[in-house]
């Protein structure tokens, strides 16, 4: 959506509700004649009581039912008649019944399904710096937890409200052709429940509220312990990652019973002002059939029908109450619906050209740049090297001409178009971008490789694994190609996984390739024979290789050393050599030590 477009509430609902609304109103109108057949029912007890087993002269709506039936009389000799009656309401009953719930269970799927397409799918194409912004745990929490409460609330309160609807209306009417003095006082009531609902929907919105954000930071405190179960595990923290899950689920629970506390006190209030309206119907009511003011028949037919009535308001009650959780559940997923998408474009096809940093300035945080006015060309064909201290900007050059963040001022041209111009579709089929984290899928080897490019064959991911120098390690693995990694390729050493990862870029085959710190974790040699292979098999492609270890950038056909965020130094691995720089610092601390520390040494820088 673009933020001229945005989703409200009521507009968030509805785009939800579409390929499911059909359902929901088959649900409705089953729910309404559920509800038209048993108000029914107390006329039929009523007419039995006074006209069937009492000597009451049948007037007015128990007139018509006695002529359907062939009199009184004939009613009293055949006093099945008003059993089969029974009989037939509870089976007409059963049957809107079975509708009603078979329907709903299948519309509440129906939205669930597309609530999760929908929701995937605009998180798939949201901006990295709003899923930067936002944990992941706090995500996982809204597409779950807060759908099933908008879900359930749909399927079910708001559903029962139309039904609730309808049944108020027929008790009040029925309830007044029957006395209009005991309606009247069971009317006083109702202002006084709905207003305690009302007062009580805006105090529990906030609470609400609060719970389900606090529900998000512990979905996140499970989840970064799940998927770094091996750090804990490593430095000892187990005790100290429970106690701080149990602090917040602690504090999390407590809210929630506070709030339990503050919805017990509402429901039992209801309940009790429910129970003392019944009590003064029953009362009076009594009085009035002792003075001859209205049959004992009417009276069981107007306490059924105060019944149908009292019960809908308290439930009206504590729809509200819900309606409160899930506006709450609405406006967090209403967040998300709201950012506005990547425009991924059109595949323009193939790009060529120099890759051009024009002055570009970048900063992640306001006022706290990270890049600061870097320039430099990369012609076609060649290779650059960029190497610079921890927090210099290296991968953040990488990110920004991968198109992932927008650049603050400056530009960005690849072969003369700024990169704002190009889809990101086209710019991103066009660059095949190795991470400094490359994640490794919860899936085989194959398909990890194999994901990069559609309807990819195994000769070509066999090549892709043979430029990659993973071939030989595959082969040792028991079912090849077809081993399952695991959660984050749990199963591999951190340099299988960096091959994974080149090799997956590989399939893309594209025409520009950025390395990104991807083979720190490879040993020299093998660093070595993955660059030779590259060159040999993608001698056209325009290369970028971001490294800590001299030995893997300096053979590039340019070198460029960040420090602060601006290009210290530029030149070739000679010209940095003579400059007696950073490079020639960074140099002959790494290329002075043995080779097993020279090792240790590049993979902690």
């Amino acid at each position: 959506m673009t933020s001229a477009n945005k989703f409200t509430k009521k507009k968030l609902l509805a785009y939800f509700l579409k390929g499911s609304l059909s359902l929901f109103i088959a649900v409705i109108i089953s729910s309404l004649m559920i509800t038209l057949i048993r108000s029914i029912v107390p006329q039929i007890i009523g007419f039995t009581i006074d006209c069937v087993l009492g000597d009451v002269q049948p007037t007015g709506m128990y007139a018509s039912i006695a002529a359907a039936c062939g009199g009184v009389d004939r009613i009293k000799a055949d006093i099945w008649i008003m059993a089969a009656a029974i009989i037939v309401i509870a089976v007409a009953e059963f049957v809107f019944h079975y509708c009603r719930i078979y329907l709903t269970a299948r519309a509440n799927q129906v939205l669930m399904k597309r609530m999760r397409n929908t929701l995937f799918s605009h998180i798939q194409r949201l901006p990295l710096a709003f899923l930067n912004s936002h944990n992941t745990g706090d995500i996982i929490q809204r597409c779950t937890s807060d759908a099933d409460t908008i879900s359930n609330f749909i399927s079910g309160q708001l559903l029962s409200l139309f039904r609730i609807i309808l049944l108020l209306l027929l008790s009040f009417v029925f309830m007044f052709m029957t006395d209009v003095r005991l309606a009247a006082i069971a009317s006083a009531f109702i202002p006084l429940l709905i207003g305690y609902s009302v007062f009580f929907y805006f105090k529990a919105g906030k609470h609400f509220k609060k719970c389900d954000e606090q529900e998000g930071v512990l979905s996140t405190y499970a989840q970064e312990n799940l998927t770094g179960a091996r750090v804990v595990r490593a430095f000892g923290k187990e005790r100290y990652e429970r106690d701080k899950f149990e602090k917040q689920n602690v504090y999390y629970t407590g809210l929630w019973v506070r709030l339990e506390k503050f919805l017990a006190m509402f429901w039992t209030s209801s309940d009790f002002l429910a129970a003392m309206q019944l009590m003064f119907i029953v009362v009076i009511g009594t009085v009035f059939c002792v003075n001859g003011g209205m049959t004992a028949g009417s009276l069981v037919a107007f306490i059924s029908y105060n019944t149908m009535m009292i019960g809908p308001v308290n439930e009206l009650g504590r729809i509200i109450s819900n309606l409160s959780k899930a506006g709450v559940s609405l406006g967090r997923i209403g967040e998300i619906m709201n950012a506005e998408e990547e425009d991924y474009g059109t595949d323009e096809g193939a790009l060529s050209g120099d890759i051009e940093f024009e002055n570009v300035v970048f900063e992640y945080e306001n006022g706290k740049p990270v890049l600061k006015g870097v320039s430099f060309t990369v012609p076609q064909g060649s290779t650059l090297g960029i190497i610079g201290g921890t927090g210099s900007g290296k991968s953040t050059i990488a990110c920004l001409l991968d198109g992932l963040y927008p650049v603050c001022s400056g530009a960005i041209t690849v072969g003369g178009r700024n990169i704002n111009d190009i889809p990101p579709l086209t710019l991103r089929k066009n660059i095949g971008y190795v991470l400094q984290e490359g994640y490794i899928y919860s899936r085989t080897i194959d398909g990890n490789i194999g994901m990069a490019a559609d309807n990819a064959e195994r000769a070509d991911i066999e090549r892709a694994a043979d430029i990659a120098c993973l071939s030989d390690n595959i082969s040792g693995f028991a079912h090849g190609y077809d081993t399952a990694v695991g959660e984050r390729g749990v199963t591999l050493s951190g340099g299988q996984k960096q091959r994974v990862a080149i090799a997956r870029t590989v399939m893309r085959d594209a025409p520009y390739i950025i390395l990104d710190d991807s083979l720190s974790a490879i040993d020299s040699d093998t660093d070595a024979k993955i660059r030779a292979n590259l060159k040999k098999e993608f001698a056209n492609c325009t290369v970028i290789i971001i490294s800590h270890r001299i030995t893997t950038v300096m053979h590039a056909d340019n070198i460029i050393v960040m420090d602060g965020g601006r290009i210290a130094e530029r030149g070739t691995n000679e010209q940095l050599l003579a400059n007696n720089g950073i490079y020639k610092s960074i140099y002959d601390l790494q290329m002075s030590l043995p080779e097993e520390i020279r090792g240790e040494v590049n993979n902690e820088n």
